[in-house]
């Protein structure tokens, strides 16, 4: 594997802070949510940044790579449309799941992949299909969970290490998402970044995030707390970071506070830089890294030998139980039967968080409620951001996100979060909301102005009002 080109320090480029973005002082790059741009029309606060030297890089959010499904050809045709057009050294995406086609569902969120054997074939097959079809090399990143599968068969860092082995990806590390999935997965950041090979690191995310009720929520609109800064510490003692960036989606802080969590990092960075332990030594193999990804193991030629994993996979140190992958050779494509498997087990959990259908056995219910909870909440903020009109038609934030938590439960997306606003829009007014005669004309007008369409009459409003109350 190439050694990755050096990044710097960086910030996730968003419409709301472009103009703080470009006086940032001694700014090195920044990434963008692939599926907010367009190639032909790049907005100008980008343009200026390219043409300043700063790289950009494309980080997509909707491939699902970890679902059961091939990738969609169209979806990876634009994001290498973008790579194309940013000049991007990479583009990334993410380790998780987002829609099943059987039943088809979309999560509007990245969920986590079961760390069994057959989601990963099924992931290793992905992601080859992806590489293939991309320009520049694409790196995956680790993602917040708030739930755990049953049944897994392998840790994080164990799935991460065979994962680059038989594809030779490179990884995006969410230092902040590691953080998470300790507080709500009970999973040791440092066993995860021992375990996985440091040299296919891409660059690292940094971001903060809010603790409610036991459950931390990865929200990017918080400041970095001091726990994430020390594992991007703990991490920074191991390597040498190619690149770090700072991730802020949401509650954009003053500019003076951005740039000070970027002088934050900074800090760290350099001073465990000076801590440092000396480089581990590289053999070939220990984890299951193969020649044939052109990839070599990390471990510590002066180590004590280690117990036994505790994630039920003995002590074959590739996890293979035996069947390691041989140097030189390319991974098996997954099996339908796997991709099977795979399908029917993240459609279960996909419906129970989004359809309202019950919970898979072996999961935790409570953390399913919570997780469908968060999921209709993230709705109605992006359908709130989409179409700022329905909080104003509807009195105010908090009419707006009760009525949607009511329209939305048991209800999955059925065509993207536009298509969400206009469902929910036609939803009230099937049922004479809202009460007051004058927003309702608004929000009639609201909703005929972008369905190009005549509000349902009365009858009709009747008659699917009666549907909806027998099923």
């Amino acid at each position: 594997m190439e050694p990755m080109a050096h990044l710097g320090v960086g910030i996730g480029w968003r419409p709301e802070i472009s103009d703080a973005v470009e006086r940032l002082p001694g700014l090195d790059w920044v990434e963008v949510v692939a599926e907010n741009i367009c190639p032909g029309h790049l907005p100008a606060a980008l343009v200026r940044l390219r043409e300043r030297g700063v790289r950009v890089v494309p980080h997509g959010v909707s491939l699902g790579l970890g679902g059961a499904d091939r990738p969609d050809p169209g979806k990876l045709a634009a994001l290498a449309e973008r790579a194309v057009a940013l000049g991007a050294p990479l583009v990334t995406e993410h380790i998780a799941f987002v829609r099943t086609s059987s039943p088809a569902l979309e999560a509007g969120h990245l969920l986590p992949v079961p760390r069994t054997r057959d989601a990963l074939d099924v992931l290793c097959e992905n992601v080859r299909i992806a590489q293939d079809a991309l320009p520049v090399p694409l790196a995956l990143e680790n993602i917040a969970a708030l739930i755990s599968w049953p049944d897994e068969e392998m840790s994080e860092g164990r799935f991460l290490s065979e994962l680059v082995a038989r594809t030779g990806v490179r990884l995006l590390i969410d230092v902040a998402n590691l953080h998470t999935n300790r507080v709500n997965r009970g999973e040791d950041p440092a066993a995860v970044l021992d375990a996985i090979p440091l040299e296919a690191l891409a660059y690292v995310h940094v971001a903060g995030g809010v603790e409610r009720g036991g459950v931390w929520h990865d929200t990017h609109a918080h400041p970095v707390p001091p726990v994430v800064l020390d594992l991007l510490a703990g991490l920074r003692s191991r390597v040498d970071p190619p690149g770090v960036l700072l991730e802020r989606d949401d509650d954009f802080p003053p500019e003076a506070e951005l740039a000070g969590e970027l002088t934050a990092i900074r800090t760290v960075l350099t001073a465990a830089g000076r801590d440092a332990a000396p480089p581990r030594v590289r053999v070939t193999a220990a984890v299951g890294v193969t020649a044939a990804a052109g990839v070599t193991a990390v471990t510590d030629a002066t180590a004590a030998p280690q117990a036994a994993p505790a994630d039920g996979s003995g002590g074959d140190p590739a996890g293979h139980g035996g069947d390691a992958v041989e140097p030189g050779s390319a991974p098996a494509p997954a099996g339908e039967a796997a991709r099977t498997c795979v399908g029917l087990r993240q459609a279960a959990l996909l419906s129970a968080l989004v359809a309202a259908t019950p919970v898979p056995e072996g999961f935790d219910r409570q953390r399913v409620r919570v997780q469908a909870r968060a999921l209709i909440a993230k709705r109605a903020g992006v359908v709130a951001g989409l179409a700022p009109e329905l909080p104003a038609i509807l009195g105010g934030d908090g009419p707006f996100r009760e009525s949607f938590s009511a329209y939305a439960k048991g209800r999955p997306m059925t065509g993207g979060y536009r298509r969400d606003a206009l469902d929910f829009a036609e939803h009230l007014l099937i049922r004479d909301l809202p009460a007051d005669p004058a927003a309702r004309r608004r929000l009639t007008a609201w909703w005929q102005d972008r369905a190009g369409a005549r509000p349902p009459g009365r009858i009709v409003r009747w008659a699917r009002a009666l549907m909806g109350r027998a099923a």
